[in-house]
């Protein structure tokens, strides 16, 4: 089934309002208890115990970078920023902390609920992007491995480069590994042909 056609559900959730005192956390966190989201106001610092949070409101008009107790766009959870400004300063804060939504200030009794889908989606796929761009650059790193092996092959098989690539992905997907795995691999037995028949 298609998620896009699931009706979201946030109960059980907890929640963190990053704000000062006022009628806009306020607005917030009644919204929140509204659809079943255990939520408390905390000013001015997260602390380490607050990365457990499923989600972060914070205060984007008095916010400072040491609130958050991660680096800069490495938040554990979707960040929801409130923002009162539009102030172009203001706003290229929150989206340096990894602002995933944001609500407009003053808020009335509606907005939250839209606001976590938005978040939650945009918080995954960066998770998702994240993860395929680290992967890419592993894989990247272990490119000369991939070539060494290859020229093994083309040496001790007398086939062209081709063919060795080929003969490599065979090699790999015999054994449900990626391609650089079965490089070093086959680089290592090669290297150390004894342990690999001891291994066997």
């Amino acid at each position: 089934m298609n998620r896009l056609h699931l009706t979201p559900n946030f109960r059980g959730w907890t929640a963190i309002v990053l704000h000062r005192p006022h009628a806009a956390a306020d607005a917030v966190l009644r919204q929140l208890e509204r659809l079943g989201i255990a939520a408390h106001r905390v000013w001015s610092e997260l602390g380490p115990e607050d990365a457990g949070a499923d989600v972060v409101f914070f205060d984007a008009d008095m916010g400072y970078d040491d609130q958050f107790p991660w680096p800069a766009g490495q938040a554990p959870m979707p960040l929801i920023a409130l923002l009162g400004s539009e102030a172009p300063g203001r706003v290229q804060w929150a989206l340096t902390q990894g602002a995933d939504a944001h609500l407009l200030k003053p808020i009335g009794s509606g907005g939250v609920f839209s606001s976590l889908v938005i978040a939650e989606r945009s918080y995954h796929a960066r998770e998702r992007l994240t993860r395929e761009v680290e992967d890419l650059k592993g894989r990247l790193a272990r490119r000369p491995q991939v070539a060494r092996a290859m020229v093994m092959l083309m040496m001790s098989e007398q086939i062209d480069e081709t063919a060795a690539f080929r003969r490599l992905r065979e090699i790999a997907m015999a054994s449900r590994r990626t391609i650089e795995d079965a490089a070093e691999t086959l680089i290592e037995n090669r290297n150390h042909p004894d342990v690999s028949r001891h291994r066997a």
